[in-house]
């Protein structure tokens, strides 16, 4: 017999039709019938989820008596009680008729949990197979393990709420929700035997993000790629209010998910022996499902995108909770969502309540002795590496190969004389990222909105086309760049994109992310949160370390004359400047050779999120491949062609970060030497940001001594900047010579204008930077005067002739650097 937990009061159970009802209670309605089930499974599987749910309302209730040997006491009961039980019952429940797919078929299988705060769901069967006491050996499978398992939940010095990555066998914390299913299609493209389960919360899927994502399904490989089984989760309430999937019919909901793509079976209820039958039925048939469709693709070796299979669960919240505490519904209801009994050190009536909820479970009849699962309970289970949270595809450093790579030098672009070239700084990168991919073919691939072309990335598909498994048009063969095994990933969708990417590195592969400046900001919390699961990934010993998050942002807000003041904002810098110094890179590489070094540097790498500057328009180019190597290598530095204060003391320092602030300073430069030629001026470009910050504060930091000896202690600081200029100012803020330090950047003041015009609208032009060394070096400022009025009638001249011919003056279009 199936045991039920006490409940105060019954449901109303009436009116469950599956057709029209939206009911999560009674006897379990199912697409797929059927009783898979013996009796002696029946009865061990439903103990093994009571021991689940048992140690789900342990972690957020109790510090000590963790198995109730004696009477429950308030001493017993932590002092706060944090963490979510509504979704926890409904994750375990799944969870545990995985586990037996998994044995009967050898599956390959990994979890994600969307509704991120029914961690207590994910952890009580991660605890029980064994896999958290291997990791953390003072979290032992007996009485006294238990209770420091209990206690660290939501615990100062323990565990976060969420599937934190202090979680065995999880990829995805869901601190932020909307990125479960992007990222379980991350992990099973090239990962053809895998199958990622990913429990879809309802509130969750009222996310934008995740509303794109399901669409997912139409970017599967069936051949060379695994298979993504969604189940969405509904029990009807997110913190206090309904969901909307929850509240619309079976048809439109049935029809919702036809309309995606996918082939859904519903499982409704709350009778908990029926529901296991219904569950491990439905289970069972989508499995078969996939392992046909991938049979069928694999065996005429033709892909085809298919209608895969995807889960309905509808249970209530708080599944087998109180129904009721204190006159208010609980079960079923948005109060189950979080602690449903709370006071428990003042309310004696609470504390009985909880206890007598716990003993529910019969933690007698699940626990020996010593405080192990019985035998015949820890039987269950997968062995070894089949364990979903011991699978080493969830622990991707341990799969990560480095890649096989070719030598960029062989790909920069030949430097006779600094800035008198131009070339198109992205171009000869799609290059090198092609022969990277050539090599690479199962374990790199290419993301990025429909941009890769705009970009100038369009090399990549010279070895690998765009994936596209939908139908075809005879006009796509006309430079389309389709196909059915391509491995450049495009989508109208960053949210997506960077969630596929984050799958696709946290599982042990290396991708590529380009997108443009302006709209990187869609993801600017997807990366917030990839830093943070970085952050503390590193300070756990049995993580091991991925491939980093590589992100080339293009199409720069200094070249945006045909889109105007929408396309204008290079902010994204300021939010990666937020997280953690361990994990965060940012290079404003500024030529080609520049671009190459660094790129190849951050596709070597580990455990970072590198953040590329580099804009697709053609540039000037300024140092040799061997220059690029060792500038890049110190990651700023003075340019002694661009200088002429060897030997003395300069009047001032120019530095440019960034392509067009660079060339923009450096045309400032042979400016104020045609007015003033002795004029003392140290070049410096700056390609690393972070060596702004002093040493203490990153590890790519200058020290102050280093910092002094370039910037001077004294002297004018003109800082022509990519970003907006009060970024600058916090990363050196701190520094000897902060207070001379002048610095110029994007300020919001653009629309439809010429390059030069977008300069000069935010001071960042040669005019106005030749005019910032006259005001601020003393001995230029009672002369300067004259030189002044022309750099100021030059700036006008540039600006009226922009208006008049829509362009700016050829001598500007046209300028190089003068040796």
């Amino acid at each position: 017999m199936v045991s039920t937990p006490l409940k105060l009061s019954e449901p109303d159970l009436s009116n469950n039709s599956i057709h029209g009802s939206i009911s999560s209670y009674g006897i379990a309605r199912s697409t797929v019938t059927g009783t898979p089930l013996s009796a002696e499974e029946l009865r061990k599987i439903d103990a093994y989820w009571r021991a689940c749910n048992y140690l789900a309302i342990g972690m957020i209730y109790l510090r000590e008596n963790p198995l109730l040997r004696e009477p429950l006491k308030s001493e017993h009961v932590k002092n706060r009680l944090l963490g979510h039980w509504g979704s926890s019952p409904g994750m375990s429940f799944v969870y545990t008729h995985l586990n037996r797919l998994i044995k009967k078929y050898d599956l390959n299988t990994i979890f994600l949990a969307g509704p991120g705060h029914g961690a207590p769901g994910i952890l009580g069967p991660v605890y029980l197979e064994g896999t958290y006491s291997e990791v953390y050996h003072d979290i032992s499978e007996d009485e006294e393990g238990l209770k420091r398992f209990f206690k660290q939940f939501s615990f100062p010095g323990g565990i976060g709420s969420h599937c934190t990555p202090e979680t065995p066998g999880s990829i995805h914390e869901g601190g932020e929700l909307g990125y479960s299913v992007s990222h379980a299609y991350g992990t099973v493209f090239d990962n053809p035997d895998l199958i990622s389960v990913v429990m879809v919360g309802d509130g969750e899927s009222e996310t934008g993000p995740l509303a794109t994502a399901w669409h997912s399904n139409k970017f599967i490989n069936p051949i060379r790629d695994g298979a993504v089984l969604p189940i969405l989760h509904l029990n009807g309430y997110k913190i206090n209010n309904p969901t909307v999937l929850s509240r619309i019919s079976h048809e439109e909901l049935e029809s919702l998910f036809i309309g995606y793509g996918y082939q859904p079976y519903f499982v409704e209820g709350s009778d908990p022996e029926s529901m296991h039958q219904a569950i491990a039925a439905t289970l069972e048939h989508c499995i078969n499902e996939i392992r046909s469709i991938q049979q069928e693709s694999r065996s005429t070796g033709i892909p085809q995108r298919a209608k895969f299979p995807m889960i309905v669960l509808r249970t209530p919240k708080g599944w087998t909770g109180p129904a009721e505490v204190d006159g208010h519904k609980v079960e079923g209801f948005w109060r189950a969502h979080q602690v449903p009994l709370s006071g428990m050190h003042n309310n004696p009536e609470h504390l009985k309540m909880l206890s007598d909820w716990m003993l529910s479970y019969k933690p007698n009849e699940l626990f020996d002795e010593s405080g192990k699962l019985l035998p015949e309970l820890k039987e269950l289970a997968p062995k070894g590496d089949r364990r979903m949270s011991a699978n080493p595809i969830a622990n991707g450093g341990l799969l990560r190969r480095a890649l096989r790579m070719p030598d960029f030098r062989n790909y920069g672009v030949n430097i006779a004389k600094a800035g008198t070239t131009e070339a198109e700084n992205t171009k000869p990168l799609g290059v090198f990222l092609r022969d990277v991919m050539r090599q690479n073919m199962e374990n790199f691939r290419v993301f990025g909105p429909d941009e890769n072309t705009s970009n100038k990335l369009q090399a990549v598909y010279e070895v690998s086309k765009k994936f596209w498994i939908a139908e075809y048009l005879p006009e796509d063969a006309d430079g389309g760049e389709l196909a059915t095994d391509g491995r450049v990933m495009e989508i109208l969708s960053e949210h997506t994109l960077e969630g596929w990417l984050e799958g696709y590195l946290l599982t042990g592969r290396h991708g590529f992310f380009s997108t443009y400046e302006s709209f990187v900001h869609v993801i600017d919390s997807m990366i917030n949160q990839h830093c943070k699961w970085l952050e503390i990934s590193k300070d756990i010993p049995w993580r091991s370390p991925i491939a980093s998050l590589n992100l080339l942002i293009t199409s720069t807000v200094w070249r945006q004359d045909h889109n105007g003041f929408t396309h204008q904002d290079p902010g994204f810098l300021d939010v990666v400047v937020n997280k953690s110094a361990e994990v965060t890179r940012i290079y404003l590489p500024p030529d080609v050779n520049t671009l190459l070094s660094v790129a190849d540097h951050c596709l070597r790498s580990t455990d970072y999120v590198n953040v590329i500057v580099s804009d697709k328009q053609s540039h000037l180019q300024f140092l040799s491949m061997d220059e690029a190597i060792k500038h890049c290598t110190k990651g700023l530095g003075i340019w002694d062609w661009a200088s002429n204060d060897q030997g003395t003391e300069p009047d001032v320092v120019m530095v440019g970060c960034g392509d067009v602030l660079t060339q923009e300073a450096l045309a400032a430069t042979i400016l104020l030497w045609e007015h003033f030629p002795e004029l003392k001026i140290r070049f410096i470009n700056v390609v690393d940001l972070f060596k702004l910050q002093p040493d203490t504060e990153h590890p790519h930091g200058l020290s102050d001594r280093d910092f002094d000896s370039l910037f001077t202690t004294d002297k004018p600081i003109i800082f022509n900047f990519h970003g907006y200029p009060w970024l600058i100012h916090r990363l050196a803020y701190r520094r000897t010579n902060h207070k001379n330090l002048h610095v110029r950047g994007y300020k919001e003041k653009g629309n439809i204008n010429t390059p030069l015009e977008l300069a000069i609208n935010n001071q960042v032009d040669r005019f106005s930077l030749a005019i910032d060394v006259i005001d601020r070096v003393p001995k230029l400022q009672n002369i300067g005067a004259h030189a002044k009025q022309n750099l100021l009638d030059q700036q006008i001249e540039c600006r009226q002739y922009a208006y008049e011919h829509g362009i700016d003056k050829p001598e500007i279009v046209n300028w190089r650097y003068p040796h």
